[in-house]
């Protein structure tokens, strides 16, 4: 291959760099109307009167919009697929107020100062009610979120607002209980996380026009164009062909933009008054507002022989959803079934999930999509038993780890078998470059200082088996160049370099012969979406389909034009030639735009039945003080099987950005919320991620294997890469310091504090 698995600088890159205008704020018209909303400052509360007339009366001011004003259909804003899984719960404007930050009313002026002083206008007398905060009590509380007749599920997925539930679901094979009592070795333990924000460097935007048809042209900072039309569609009340959904260059996204958070406001806004309109979300909104990741606890048992051969595993998970229960259903799915399936010789396992409803904001989709918050509690609960075992860590991954031609468990519970897998390299080349048999467990500074190393293992999958779909649209240009158009949205991950490369090589021309561009709903081809880690393999497919299909018609045209039978000629990606007899590629284009029935343009797509996981082995070494129990992330290697990388850079950066983002979750990002459901962390001078000098040294390397169905080999590895820091670190902060912490993040102040429980607990034992 002359340019797949090559680290070819990204399409885009001279365009970022040079600072030229390609996202969503750039390209709005200047005669806009900004948008803005005014929020509940109450967690539970309903909208007994609003008076907006001095609002309306505010200079500049187009319309003020109250729940009365809008349509009254209930629609899911998760963007997956359809029907969704997620519950129909959500109003544009609702008169009961779910959490603090739930809009109120909408605000659309000339000035940016005019909409702020019509919000200030706005008098609004509420009903404050008694929220529920705790997903502890959620379940069957006196208190609904959602007591509204109109509530649906339209999937079966265990969903019932009478009872605070949005999903609930059970899943077993074997007997769990029998077989975790004849084990030798058992841990029986509770792992909570916090919900987590993405933090993308663009938050939330989008801006709206009606063209001179009168449809509505939506301009969004989105991971799902197409689903994202039917949903503004679902909340209208409009046919989704009266929508066009254009997806400009997005400035990060992680899950958070593939739930509509922001662009139901200017089109609701644009259709009422015919008028351009766009909104920005402050990073304020963006914290308090938005789509963070699902708040989990998972009390895991876990059981092995004598010999360290893990037999059973039982999950039972409580996710927090929030207000709204968007990828409640799905994102709990992951919790269990993508770390259970890491263990190859079980005889039983048991998964059990609740979502509730709460009155804090809703959560969504987060890289990882549950399966972080599921991989570090299994994977620190084996790092317990291996403890209790006197086992090294990495020897009970050997035995039981993921190998390819070897049984394990997809996604749906089916026994099957593990096709490309290479979890046993990547876990020998990450013990060589942690230095783990050197280093493990700890090693005292003499300082008051101790090191300690930690390891874990993740696998995630390549696009949603019998769900995702991958599409592409390939053309010969006249001047003998292709245009590349995709469905798919590039969010910074670089797919439409990834892809450009593909095509290039299939149709043996120059890379930049290739033209790829961005999505339009009006001209693009279907494509789910970027999520689940789906573009390099679902798409992947679809524009390899689309080369050998266009390549066919390319041989088809210039065999006519050499008098010969299409079986005879053959085409080298510069000419189509018959013995001695040949035409140039460029005669080829220009047949097909004159005097030619054969169309040189094709559209294809690619779903799978199944969704061949990437592998990966995380080891982090940490240096904690025993005095402060400050934490320093010392050095952290991540060695992945990702199959053939296609382009091994953007695939090491991806990485890199996945890991430092886990090391976030491990030691340093929380949300929490006040006694009246207020978020304590609403700024980055609160909400801390981490920077350059959190994350110590990240070392990636591939071990790489080869997957039959993938384009060139390649599986997909977006998500997997955040999903071993937390119970790497947790397992070698435990290591350094002797506590073990089950509720992330963990900081100085509950290692501190464990270490002086121990020292207590030791003297009163003397």
């Amino acid at each position: 291959m002359s340019y797949v698995n090559q680290s070819l600088q990204k399409k885009d890159a001279m365009a970022l760099v040079t600072g030229q205008p390609v996202y969503t704020d750039d390209l709005a018209p200047k005669e806009c109307l900004i948008i803005k909303i005014l929020r509940s400052p109450y967690a539970n509360a309903w909208i007994e009167e609003i008076k907006t007339e001095n609002a309306k009366k505010t200079d500049g001011i187009a319309c003020v919009l109250t729940w009365e004003d809008v349509p009254k259909k209930r629609f899911a804003s998760a963007g997956q697929t359809y029907p969704e899984f997620s519950p129909y719960d959500r109003l544009i404007l609702d008169q009961h107020l779910r959490f603090v930050g739930d809009a109120v009313a909408i605000v659309a002026g000339e000035t940016e100062a005019a909409v702020d002083l019509a919000l200030k206008r706005i008098k609004v007398k509420y009903r404050v009610e008694t929220p529920v905060l705790d997903m502890h009590t959620a379940k069957d509380n006196p208190v609904l979120v959602h007591s509204e007749e109109n509530w649906e599920s339209k999937f079966p997925v265990g969903a019932d607002n009478k009872r605070n539930l949005a999903a609930k679901g059970h899943e077993e094979m074997g007997d769990i209980d029998a077989v975790l009592a004849s084990c030798k070795y058992t841990v029986d333990e509770v792992y909570h996380t916090k919900a987590d924000q993405q933090c993308m460097m663009e938050t939330f935007r989008a801006y709206c026009t009606k063209d001179h048809f009168g449809r509505l042209n939506v301009v969004a900072s989105t991971q799902v164009p197409f689903h994202l039309r039917r949903i503004l569609g679902n909340a209208l009340g409009i046919p989704s062909s009266k929508i066009r959904v254009i997806k400009p260059r997005i400035g990060g996204g992680f899950g958070a933009k593939q739930t509509e958070v922001c662009e139901i406001y200017p089109a609701i806004v644009t259709w009422l008054t015919g008028r351009p309109s766009k909104i920005v979300y402050s990073r304020h909104e963006a914290l308090i507002c938005a789509s963070p990741r699902h708040e989990m606890e998972v009390h895991v048992q876990v059981g092995a022989d004598e010999n360290g051969i893990v037999k059973g595993i039982k999950v039972e998970a409580l996710s927090n959803a929030g207000a709204y229960g968007d990828h409640s259903p799905t994102t709990v799915g992951l919790t269990g079934h993508k770390a259970i399936a890491l263990y190859r010789n079980l005889e039983a396992y048991n998964f059990d999930y609740e979502v509730v409803y709460t009155n804090v904001q809703a959560a969504g989709a987060y890289r990882g999509y549950g399966a972080t918050q599921g991989i570090y509690a299994v994977e620190s609960a084996v790092n317990e038993l291996a403890h209790k075992m006197n086992m090294d860590p990495a020897r009970i991954r050997e035995l039981n780890m993921p190998v390819e031609g070897e049984r394990m468990y997809d996604y749906d519970g089916n026994l099957t078998h593990t096709a490309s897998c290479t979890m046993d390299r990547c876990l020998a080349r990450a013990k060589e470059m942690i230095g783990w048999n050197e280093k493990y467990p700890c090693r005292d500074m003499g300082n008051g200082k101790v090191r300690g190393v930690g390891l874990a293992m993740a696998m995630q999958g390549s696009s949603i088996s019998n769900v995702d779909v991958g599409g592409a649209t390939l053309k010969l240009n006249e001047d003998a160049s292709y245009t590349l158009s995709l469905g798919c949205a590039d969010m910074g991950t670089g797919c439409d370099t990834i892809l450009s490369q593909m095509a290039a090589d299939c149709l043996e021309t120059e890379f930049d012969n290739v033209v790829a561009f961005g999505v339009d709903t009006d001209v693009s081809p279907y494509d789910s979406g970027s999520y689940a880690s789906a573009t390099t393999y679902a798409t992947g497919n679809a524009v390899i389909n689309a080369c050998s299909e266009l390549k066919k018609r390319i041989i088809k045209v210039g065999a006519g034009m050499l008098g010969v039978d299409a079986e005879e000629a053959e085409f080298d990606g510069k000419r189509v030639y018959a013995g001695d007899k040949e035409v140039s590629l460029q005669e080829v284009a220009y047949k097909g735009t004159c005097g030619n029935t054969q169309e040189l343009q094709v559209t294809t797509a690619f779903s799978s039945k199944i969704s061949p996981p990437p592998y990966m082995i995380g080891a982090a070494e940490v240096e904690v003080d025993k005095e402060t129990g400050n934490i320093e992330l010392i050095d952290y290697v991540a060695v992945v099987d990702c199959g053939t990388p296609i382009n091994p850079n953007l695939a090491r950066v991806q990485t890199e950005g996945g890991v430092s983002q886990g090391i976030g979750m491990a030691l340093m990002e929380n949300v929490q919320y006040s006694k009246e459901g207020k978020i304590r962390e609403n700024s980055f001078m609160q909400y801390k991620i981490p920077s350059r000098v959190d994350i110590g040294n990240i070392r990636v390397e591939f071990e790489s294997s080869y997957e039959k169905s993938g384009p060139f080999g390649a599986k997909s590895i977006g998500e997997l890469v955040i999903d071993t820091p937390c119970p790497a670190i947790a397992d070698a902060v435990y290591n350094a310091s002797g506590v073990r912490v089950r509720e992330l993040p963990i900081t100085p102040e509950k290692v501190a504090m464990g270490i002086l429980k121990a020292q207590l607990e030791g003297e009163n034992h003397k």
